[in-house]
């Protein structure tokens, strides 16, 4: 049996700031006791690419079912600076 793991909004996420970003990841489960990202599981996958130059904010790629808060934080970039192959 396969499970759908699509994001149904964007696989592609900017916080404000990285402590918004850990905050969020918190709140959903996403981290380990230590604050480590929890980057894969059978639900979901983190890529977690941090600041970008010349791009505000902090930014991960996800990829599973959307945390409760994420739709606000959802980017579609024209030209994103990883991508889940």
């Amino acid at each position: 049996m396969t499970e759908d793991i699509s994001t149904p909004t964007s696989p592609f996420f900017r916080f404000p700031s990285e402590a918004t970003g850990l905050a969020a990841l918190e709140a959903a489960g996403l981290l380990t006791e230590d604050g480590t990202p929890i980057t894969a599981s059978h639900s979901h996958a983190l890529d977690v690419i941090g600041a970008i130059p010349d791009c505000d904010g902090w930014h991960v790629n996800y990829i599973g079912e959307l945390p409760d808060g994420w739709e606000q934080y959802a980017v579609s970039p024209e030209q994103p600076v990883r991508v889940w192959l």
